[in-house]
């Protein structure tokens, strides 16, 4: 064997076990990220939310709905929702075991492209594309109204186009989300104005992080807007991160919290599942996130104005 075929031959070996880690052992790598993030008034007692995002459950992934029920067991004061649950028309059942303890805490959700579609074999090719050149390709419907009923049955508030407070434990928090920006489905109008300042904390929610939603709660006075959809980028490359965000998200902010204006923090979770046609991740595992919200220090209220729209370093 020459050295040209030696080395095409460890160029292969490399590939495959590349593959293999991030087919077979990274996307089950559930992993639990955590930030601190100060957004709550002086004197305030830290509030803890679970975030979770883009389960994108089929059936028969016992490991992931085992994992995502045991959070639980951080005894969060509020969870969070931000779409893309479904993966398979029969899936209602597996997401419901998987969130069925969280449902005993308060908790918001929003839904995504995968929630109301299935998805399609795709060239990956695409994954690399400029958004602009994509057409978008829908597979089935999937159940989602079966999902919302579920969700709402067991007390947690559907946040879509909607305005609202949800009494967490005594606090106040005020809420309000768009459906699916991805989908163009987002109508701001719907919940635009003020959100309410008396409130202990003022949360946005939607699925995918598109800044000209963004833009429209910051400028609407939210703390805090939580997203998915990116996944993270999916696939990273160390030092560098992720490669694309499937959205006009930059891709700095595809995963963790950064700031957003001059009052916003946004967090977008990584999230905890894949398409089961593109099952795999590569530095950058499945994540449930959660965040403890503290007050902000005074000391550092300046520097929290002196951000723009777009800047900010991201934090994880």
């Amino acid at each position: 064997m020459n050295r040209i075929q030696r080395s095409a031959l460890s160029v292969l070996a490399a590939g495959a076990a590349t593959l293999a880690y991030a087919g077979i052992y990274e996307r089950r790598r559930w992993t639990l990220r955590e930030a601190t993030l100060p957004v709550l008034p002086p004197g305030a007692e830290p509030l803890r939310l679970l975030h979770i995002s883009d389960l994108h459950m089929m059936p028969g992934q016992r490991s992931k709905q085992r994992w995502v029920a045991e959070l639980a067991e951080l005894q969060p004061d509020l969870v969070i929702n931000t779409g893309d649950n479904l993966a398979h028309r029969k899936a209602v059942p597996a997401v419901m075991r998987a969130l069925g303890p969280l449902l005993n805490f308060p908790g918001a959700f929003v839904f995504g492209s995968n929630d109301y579609y299935a998805p399609k074999p795709k060239n990956p090719a695409r994954y690399l594309m400029p958004r602009a050149n994509k057409k978008r390709i829908h597979g089935v419907r999937l159940p989602w109204r079966d999902l919302r009923a579920a969700l709402l049955e067991r007390g947690w508030m559907d946040a879509t186009h909607s305005r609202g407070h949800l009494d967490v434990h005594g606090r106040d928090v005020f809420l309000a989300g768009v459906d699916d920006p991805h989908l163009r489905r987002d109508r701001y109008d719907r919940i635009s104005g003020a959100a309410d300042v008396r409130a202990a904390v003022r949360l946005g929610l939607t699925h995918s992080p598109e800044p000209r939603v963004l833009d429209a709660f910051a400028n609407d006075g939210y703390n805090l807007v939580l997203a998915g959809h990116t996944h993270g980028g999916q696939l990273r490359i160390p030092g560098y991160g992720a490669i694309v965000t499937n959205c006009e998200l930059d891709r700095s902010r595809a995963r963790g919290a950064s700031r957003w204006g001059a009052h916003m923090w946004l967090h977008v979770s990584a999230g905890l599942g894949t398409s089961p046609y593109a099952p795999v991740r590569f530095a950058c595992p499945p994540e449930a996130n959660l965040l403890t919200l503290v007050p902000v220090p005074t000391a550092n209220s300046d520097s929290l104005s002196g951000a723009g729209f777009g800047r900010g370093e991201a934090i994880g």
